[in-house]
């Protein structure tokens, strides 16, 4: 599992620095070099900065033991049992109940929930969420996640510059007189992004919630959480990035989403359905 996910990371990685020059390219020589060095940059950043950049995007507070004890408590219990440090735990103010595990390694992890999931999820419900968070930094998940984000981010920044090149007549001259195809690459890129972004993020929530029913010996809580979550997210606005959705639980976008074919989560009926036919087992 480790392998494949470390290649993975490769692969989104060099697909960044790649995308990044290839719209560069759009201001010739110059612009080459420069998307080069942006790619570079946001590679980095997205291995070293991820698990600070989704808590401050989340707004969120690091929690201590004795301010919230259960929280810390369950998460002890689950970390021995995944054989993983503790992670760093944190709180959003979002009141739309949701939860996301970041950081590049299990051992410089964090685990956010929000204050609606708190307080609107029992504690052996909040277990299942947390166990299947933990399977994400056990399974270095997280930094796929964070690496993808950080593919989408860029690639929709760097199209949004090139849009603004072809409005003001900049670029190179062969794109100037075919500003069709211009444009055509500036709409399809961040569809590109957002397609991959989804498939890799569909694919790992289900062995997450699997590895969160084998820690916890059932399916059930998840389950239960996984009902309740879903059905809020589609009644609760959320202000999460587009990019970081993938993060989450569950789609805190669920209200906004228009085609299946870009959700970052497989349906919920389904996770649910896996979780309690005991496939995970």
């Amino acid at each position: 599992m480790t392998l494949r996910n470390n290649l993975k990371t490769a692969v989104l990685l060099a697909g960044l620095g790649g995308m990044c020059m290839f719209i560069g390219s759009f201001w010739g020589t110059t612009g080459l070099v420069v998307g080069l060095l942006l790619g570079l940059v946001m590679c980095g950043g997205s291995y070293w900065m991820s698990d600070k950049l989704a808590i401050r995007s989340a707004r969120a507070v690091e929690v201590t033991e004795q301010q919230m004890p259960q929280y810390h408590a369950i998460v002890d219990t689950l970390a021995q049992r995944a054989g993983i440090p503790k992670p760093r735990l944190f709180v959003s103010p979002e009141q739309q109940p949701n939860a996301f595990a970041t950081g590049r390694s299990p051992a410089h992890a964090a685990v956010c929930v929000t204050e609606g999931l708190l307080n609107t999820l029992g504690w052996d419900e909040i277990q299942g969420v947390l166990a299947h968070e933990l399977s994400h930094v056990r399974n270095r998940d997280i930094l796929i996640g964070s690496v993808a984000a950080a593919v989408a981010m860029g690639i929709t920044f760097l199209a949004n510059m090139a849009q603004w090149a072809l409005i003001f007549g900049g670029g190179r001259s062969e794109n100037r007189e075919n500003p069709f195809a211009a444009l055509l690459m500036v709409l399809l890129a961040p569809i590109a992004a957002a397609l991959i972004q989804a498939a890799i993020s569909r694919s790992r929530e289900f062995e997450a919630d699997a590895s969160a029913a084998r820690l916890l010996g059932t399916g059930e809580p998840l389950a239960r959480a996984l009902e309740r979550l879903d059905a809020s997210a589609a009644r609760i606005p959320s202000q999460v990035n587009p990019a970081e959705a993938s993060a989450y639980i569950v789609n805190p976008l669920r209200g906004r989403q228009v085609l299946g074919l870009f959700s970052t989560h497989p349906p919920a009926e389904d996770r649910i359905a896996r979780l309690r036919s005991g496939t995970w087992a």
